[in-house]
């Protein structure tokens, strides 16, 4: 219900208006209304238009907005004066501005209400300046924001492009590395081939003997995976075989027969095939044919990872794609791990609970994929470089989840009320910005129709990503 507004010298008592000329308080008395509100009635709903300016006379009232799909209290107050509402009138240029909480009545209560619009005109006549200022202030804060926001999205973007240049200097480095020794491997086997051929063997010992190596060639790919003892242990038998049968420097081939799997009962079986007499010969030719398969082996498995790096990170990027799809969320969480395994270090242990049977969704892929990255970084990042990142997707309904959960020391209950508040952050100074998770939560919120929540104790923490698998209106 309305009621008429003060008189001026009640409006003087309001601390927002004490300094007021008697003109500006005739102009407040004849544009404001009293509004009366009962306890625990809706004043005004966050996301409404913002047409009217509050200021509080009697009464208590709480303030909440929605985070993260959770409608979170921010203040409380029954000071006389306080206000609410269309705040930030001055810097509203258009019908579209909306109000920024949710307003609530703890107890019946009194407001003095003007409209913003309105109001916004005669402030600007009154105070000129001070409306510049303000207007200034707020529209400098908007645009710091959105400045600070594509910043950090340029750091992350270096770091990733850092992890992801190192990841793939390690394979293209390996790969030249064992480029470069095959050639010297394969000189190598063509002049032991000249010299065997120069002994005038027996065609048929040839072919034995090349039959030899095939079979010998084919148990690389099977080569069991040995401790540093057993490869000592496996060195000094073979490197014994070779002192008993006369092959001088034989220490140095046994590391690349033991490598390979073979045994010394693989060398009685060459013995047995090319004798005594061409032993020694044989023998280096096949520690040549070993040793090249294995370098060729290492050149296959480098330029393998340096291809899956380049396809992770298209995938990440969402590359030669369109912006809107159905996606795997795997796919993304997978190519995320890669991009991001320069961070991960030793000390993690990635653990991951896959559903695969779950839905494709209706999404953004490149933005989600910056929102999986936002959630890892700080995972690792409370871990301190140990601990266990887990990765869990399932379905409920028409719900994807995704948890990406960790082992670090958890988040305080007063933090994680305000995680998702642009600019806060818990890290030191130069470490972040506190525009992670909010950038995060427009993007899984706003741009998805989906939520994000949060559960959180001490090596236990666990953040999970609900979104639509139909598309939504709102996309």
């Amino acid at each position: 219900m309305t009621q008429p507004a003060l008189p001026r010298e009640e409006l003087r008592g309001l601390f927002l208006f004490e300094h007021l000329s008697d003109a500006q308080l005739d102009w407040i008395e004849q544009n404001a209304v009293r509004e009366e509100f009962k306890a625990d009635s809706v004043v005004i709903r966050e996301g409404d238009p913002a047409t009217c300016f509050y200021v509080l006379l009697n009464g208590a009232l709480r303030m909440t907005r929605v985070v993260a799909g959770a409608e979170v209290e921010m203040k409380r107050s029954d000071q006389r004066g306080s206000y609410c509402g269309a705040t930030q009138f001055l810097a509203y240029q258009d019908s579209e501005a909306t109000y920024g909480a949710t307003i609530y009545a703890v107890s019946d209560l009194t407001f003095l209400t003007l409209p913003a619009a309105e109001f916004a005109v005669e402030f600007r006549q009154w105070f000129p300046m001070a409306a510049h200022l303000l207007e200034g202030m707020y529209l400098g804060w908007r645009n710091t924001d959105a400045l600070v926001s594509s910043r950090r999205r340029l750091v992350a973007l270096g770091e990733l492009s850092a992890g992801l240049m190192h990841e793939l200097n390690n394979p293209a480095a390996a790969a030249v590395r064992a480029t470069a020794a095959l050639r010297e491997r394969v000189a190598g086997m063509r002049h032991k081939l000249a010299i065997l051929a120069k002994k005038d063997i027996d065609p048929d010992l040839l072919e034995l003997l090349l039959d030899v190596q095939e079979r010998l060639v084919k148990q690389v790919g099977d080569a069991p995976k040995l401790s540093a003892m057993q490869q000592a242990d496996r060195e000094d038998e073979i490197g014994d075989w070779f002192d008993d049968h006369g092959i001088d420097q034989g220490w140095d081939l046994a590391s690349i027969f033991v490598a390979a799997g073979l045994t010394p009962t693989n060398l009685d079986h060459v013995l047995e095939s090319v004798g005594e007499g061409l032993l020694d010969g044989a023998i280096r030719w096949l520690a040549y044919a070993l040793e090249t398969e294995m370098l060729m082996g290492e050149i296959e498995d480098s330029t393998s990872r340096v291809s899956t790096l380049v396809g992770a990170a298209k995938q990440y990027s969402q590359m030669d794609r369109a912006p809107h799809q159905f996606i795997d969320v795997h796919e993304g969480l997978n190519s995320t791990l890669v991009m991001m395994s320069g961070k991960l270090g030793e000390g993690i242990r990635v653990v991951k609970e896959y559903d695969c049977s779950i839905d494709r969704v209706p999404a953004y892929a490149a933005e989600l994929n910056q929102v999986w990255t936002n959630i890892i970084d700080n995972a690792v990042g409370a871990m301190g470089g140990e601990g266990t990142l887990t990765l869990r997707t399932w379905q409920v309904g028409k719900q994807v989840r995704v948890e990406i959960g960790d082992t670090g020391p958890g988040i305080p209950e007063e933090v994680r009320q305000r995680i998702f508040e642009p600019f806060f952050t818990t890290k030191g100074v130069g470490e972040g910005t506190g525009l992670g998770l909010d950038i995060s939560w427009r993007i899984v919120v706003e741009r998805h129709s989906g939520d994000i929540k949060v559960t959180s104790e001490p090596g236990d923490t666990r953040f999970e990503v609900c979104l639509p698998v139909e598309e939504q209106a709102s996309l």
